[in-house]
């Protein structure tokens, strides 16, 4: 038994060192790349909280009487499809009574295009309305849309549509963003207009997706989108940085459990040397889940395999030509005596009714005679979940239809559905974005620390060896 342990003992070393090269390889190899990376990161957790910040006249308002309720929607949508000369697509009603709406208008069509829309499409979108979370994904993977000389070498992305670009055939058009006073129906102003905090938060967003390649309008690479090549960059490096997080693991267990304690402390009192590697080497370990999961799906916005593939490790891929599911219909009325409009009122009680809790809710209005109403309800508060539940509901009787609640759903598709949330840190909320800062903040600094370790290192004089029997911790 003693000797099984010896041997076990004297190959951990070796073991060591091996993973630690590679650890250092794969930190040389990424580090810089994962340094920038991480910073826009870690400022691009809050991209909500810091645009409303900048904007608050567009996000908050006043109650003229405490406790008077908002206009209804009977009368406040008209008004704001005269004041934006459009059509009312769908509101998102806040819990928080001192918030705006938002609203989507889709602007009139110019004279002589197709008004309205056939069946058939509106069947289309009806089963697109079922993979919301899944469209939700995908236009995180394309933010804002290119211009110049390098559009034109997109190719397949172009399929995905940023904001303001053309929805793909069977998809509702996405219209204009208008931020709505509920009390006084006033349109304060486009959502989506550019602001100086808007354009901030967009260049960390592309530091983050692209390293600002997609600002140049000439190819880099031969015909290759500069966001490609900046999306393959991004990618690649953070496949490397998930490995070193995991190497660094291994790296970080001690051989002895009495040496525990020292990998969960900082010595502050040690040289700075010290520190720095204590800094690399405990702030690295309490961070590690964080970090993966962050490293682990981004990669999914970076490579269609990986997306295909992490889907179907999961079991919910679902192929480009599968038929699309079908979402439930309103049945027509039978005459017209029984076609009498069910109030917004009547429809929002259903709603509270059905999920019995506070949070926001996001009204899709029917696209024709026989859609649905789409609906989605967001919990609020500072643990929240980003995941929605949704409803459909018959236009004509306000019936409820379907009922999606997402803790029902098998734990596969929740995590697959959550795959965005899950990198950008709002999957719990707030708390889940505070937790999100601090381990990408850490991240930025893993380069920097690892890089001064591996600097002191290679300055050691070769000459100069430790005489104790015990291997040197390496943390690098």
């Amino acid at each position: 038994m003693a000797s099984k342990e010896t041997a076990a003992t004297g190959r951990w070393p070796k073991i060591r060192k091996f993973l630690n090269d590679i650890h250092l390889y794969l930190g040389l190899a990424s580090g810089l790349v994962v340094f920038v990376v991480c910073l826009s990161g870690t400022i691009y957790v809050f991209n909500t909280e810091i645009r409303e910040m900048a904007t608050p006249e567009l996000y908050s308002v006043v109650q003229p009487v405490p406790g008077q309720n908002p206009l209804p929607l009977e009368e406040l949508l008209p008004k704001v499809q005269q004041a934006t000369g459009g059509k009312v697509l769908s509101v998102k009603i806040p819990a928080d009574p001192q918030r705006a709406y938002l609203l989507m208008v889709k602007e009139k069509e110019e004279k002589g295009e197709k008004e309205g829309r056939s069946e058939k499409a509106g069947k289309e979108e009806r089963g697109q309305n079922l993979q919301t979370d899944k469209k939700e994904q995908q236009a995180f993977l394309n933010e804002k849309p290119e211009t110049g000389k390098n559009q034109k070498a997109k190719g397949a992305e172009a399929e995905k549509a940023g904001p303001g670009g053309k929805a793909p055939e069977g998809r509702r058009p996405s219209g204009k963003s208008y931020m709505v006073n509920p009390y006084t129906a006033e349109v304060l102003g486009d959502a989506r207009a550019e602001t100086s905090a808007s354009k901030f938060m967009q260049t960390m967003f592309s530091l983050h997706r692209w390293l600002l390649l997609d600002k140049i309008e000439e190819p880099i690479f031969g015909e290759m989108p500069n966001r490609t090549l900046g999306s393959i960059i991004t990618g690649v490096c953070t496949i490397l940085f998930t490995l070193g997080v995991i190497t660094g693991i291994f790296i970080w267990f001690p051989q002895r459990l009495k040496s525990w304690k020292q990998g969960l402390s900082i010595k502050w009192s040690g040289s700075w040397k010290r520190t720095n590697h204590d800094l690399h080497n405990t702030l690295g370990f309490y961070s590690c889940i964080l970090l993966f999961i962050m490293g682990v799906t981004g990669p999914f916005f970076s490579f269609e395999w990986y997306r295909n593939g992490l889907r179907k490790s999961l079991g919910t891929y679902v192929a480009a030509d599968a038929p699309k599911p079908e979402a439930p219909v309103s049945q027509l009325p039978m005459n017209a005596s029984e076609n009498q409009p069910v109030s917004w009122y009547s429809f929002l009680q259903t709603i509270d009714q059905t999920l019995p809790y506070e949070g926001d809710v996001t009204l899709s209005l029917p696209a024709d005679s026989a859609a649905a109403m789409m609906v989605r309800k967001n919990k609020t508060g500072f643990f929240a979940p980003a995941a929605a539940d949704q409803l459909y509901l018959d236009q004509y009787t306000g019936k409820v239809l379907l009922v999606e609640r997402f803790k029902d759903k098998p734990f596969n598709e929740r995590v697959s559905a959550s795959i965005k949330s899950l990198h950008l840190g709002d999957v719990y909320g707030m708390f889940s974005k505070i937790l999100y800062f601090l381990a990408c903040l850490i991240a930025t600094s893993l380069p920097v620390t690892g890089t001064l370790i591996w600097i002191n290192k290679m300055k050691k004089k070769p000459g100069k060896k430790s005489k104790s029997k015990q291997p040197a911790q390496v943390y690098s």
